[in-house]
């Protein structure tokens, strides 16, 4: 009915260093750096759309976060070319949402690994995009 296991299970390995094995600290940073490089694209896409000073400083404050997370390294940036480009309202709804979704995927994780800065700014993202979409959609309806 099964076929037999053919392959040694990669769990009796735990105990030889044929392979690196990460803490769950380097999970953590690593997941973290992933959404809020995550949340940096959608930030960039919006700077795209609708250019703002508000949106240059968070995207330099996430970029310093996911390079500090990351080792120095920094991340792939989106280039910010067509700057004001028109974008139907609903395109930037969801895009402002797609960010706090994100941002609140990186708090969730900022929070688990104890790290204040990272959660800190991922709280204010947070709270940037919920208010640009309550702002957005107010404009819609009147």
């Amino acid at each position: 009915m099964y076929e037999p296991i053919r392959t040694k299970s990669v769990h009796t390995m735990a105990g030889t260093a044929d392979f690196p094995h990460r803490s769950r600290e380097e999970e953590l940073d690593i997941q973290l750096a992933g959404h809020l490089a995550a949340l940096l694209a959608v930030t960039d896409e919006l700077r795209g759309i609708e250019p703002s000073a508000e949106l240059d400083v968070a995207a330099e404050r996430l970029t310093g976060q996911v390079a500090r997370l990351r080792g120095g390294r920094a991340p792939v940036r989106a280039s910010v070319t067509g700057a004001g480009t028109t974008a139907g309202s609903d395109k930037i709804v969801a895009l402002h949402e797609r960010a706090h979704a994100l941002a609140g995927r990186a708090l969730v994780v900022a929070a688990s690994r104890a790290d204040t800065a990272a959660a800190i700014l991922a709280a204010e993202r947070m709270d940037a995009h919920t208010a640009a979409t309550e702002a957005r959609r107010a404009l819609t309806t009147h």
